[in-house]
């Protein structure tokens, strides 16, 4: 694999590590500023609103930089987004770092996997996207834990203090290893919201959002599932969350592999396992080896869909992908932020704290629904260019015998 997927992953484990590590300092952030608990959590929800609306805005503001360039402004907006955050005098300023450094979130996956599958064959695309989500899935196992513990010991600003040092280091990295890569000739704007147009494209984003979604329905309600119904002391979340870091990255490995070589039967098994994976957790979760065996399948099987289904996008928007891989990326948090906000309704309603475990289900099995619609259209169309191609010979045959 060439270098500079490196520097993609160590950009990938920066934002990574900072997107998921509030959640474990948010009381120690809110203490800090006098705010409440649930006030504290606008810095998890701005964030996540920031990468879906700013992975289609940065992208198309970068539609005449190269991509190496742009990659490079994505994380000097990364670096000021964090450090405004470790220095922010008052809540709303480190709001505000949130937000900026979450605009580069989206539009850095996006790109970069444009970046990732233009490095290595064809054959192999999958396998190089995997290898720079490699960075965002380790990040759950070794960024978040250390920078919860240095936050908790040190100070939450020493934390994200870090994190923008994390971006200087992938900054130069991508500056040293990437590659300068033009943008295509001819690709404009109008080229890549053409893409949109694809039934295909729209299908592959709504598997992202509905397929992940299912994950997070779950892991969202990680913490009260894990501690009221499994019978796990508080401190033991932090290590079960290692867990599932641990399975997103088997997962993501284990996609980037096998989705150059038969992407959609990966989906429908991915997808397909997930489903019936989450409706068991409502079992599971009673018991604790099995609960915990259960958040490291889920997300191994979860994050296996991830290269997969950023390479589907890829493919089906051939020609101008950018724009629809970073809006790819926004859907993850689209996904993300539907789910939890499903599964705290069905929390709120009485149904109990392993019930978000059913909408994670209902959503995966949507996703695979979804997959098999795309693959029947897909066939559907290839059947009849097929049939178009072979039926033009036999009418010019005629036409020669007519004269």
């Amino acid at each position: 694999m060439p270098l500079a997927l490196l520097a993609l992953a160590i950009g990938a484990f920066g934002i990574g590590t900072t997107e998921f590590v509030i959640m474990g300092l948010l009381p120690e952030v809110a203490g800090d500023f006098g705010v409440s608990i649930p006030t504290g959590g606008l810095l998890v929800t701005g964030y996540a609103l920031g990468v879906v609306l700013g992975a289609p805005l940065m992208t198309v503001l970068g539609t005449k930089v190269s991509r190496k360039r742009m990659l490079m402004l994505l994380m000097g907006l990364f670096i000021i987004g964090n450090l405004v955050s470790a220095l922010a005098p008052a809540f709303g300023v480190m709001l505000i770092g949130r937000v900026v450094a979450s605009l580069a979130h989206g539009a850095f996956f996006g790109i970069g996997s444009v970046v990732a599958a233009d490095l290595v064959a064809p054959d192999k695309k999958a396998g190089a996207i995997a290898m720079m989500f490699t960075g965002l899935t380790v990040a759950n196992v070794v960024g978040v834990p250390l920078g919860t513990f240095v936050g908790q010991a040190a100070g939450w600003r020493v934390t994200f203090g870090i994190v923008a040092a994390l971006g200087v280091v992938g900054l130069a990295g991508i500056a040293r290893l990437v590659p300068d890569m033009p943008r295509q000739e001819g690709v404009s704007l109008r080229h890549e919201l053409a893409a949109f147009k694809n039934a295909q494209v729209l299908l592959a984003m709504a598997m992202t959002v509905l397929g992940f979604g299912g994950v997070f329905a779950a892991i969202t309600y990680i913490a009260p599932m894990m501690t009221n119904v499994a019978g796990f002391a508080d401190g033991s979340v932090t290590w079960l969350l290692v867990l599932f870091g641990l399975g997103m990255v088997g997962g993501n490995l284990i996609g980037g592999k096998y989705a150059d070589r038969a992407l959609m039967p990966l989906l429908y098994v991915s997808l397909g396992a997930l489903a019936v994976v989450l409706a068991l957790f409502t079992l599971t979760a009673h018991n604790k080896v099995l609960a915990a065996v259960t958040v490291a399948l889920i997300g191994a099987l979860g994050f296996a869909t991830v290269p997969p289904l950023q390479k589907r996008v890829l493919d089906q928007a051939h020609g101008a992908p950018t724009l629809a891989s970073a809006v790819n990326i926004g859907a993850f948090n689209l996904g993300n932020a539907l789910s939890a906000w499903l599964g705290g309704m069905v929390i709120a309603s009485g149904l109990g704290y392993t019930s978000p475990n059913w909408v994670g289900a209902a959503l995966a099995a949507s996703a695979l629904l979804l997959a098999f619609l795309s693959a029947a259209l897909e066939r559907r169309g290839t059947a009849r260019a097929g049939t178009v191609v072979t039926g033009a010979v036999p009418a010019e045959q005629r036409a020669v015998v007519h004269r």
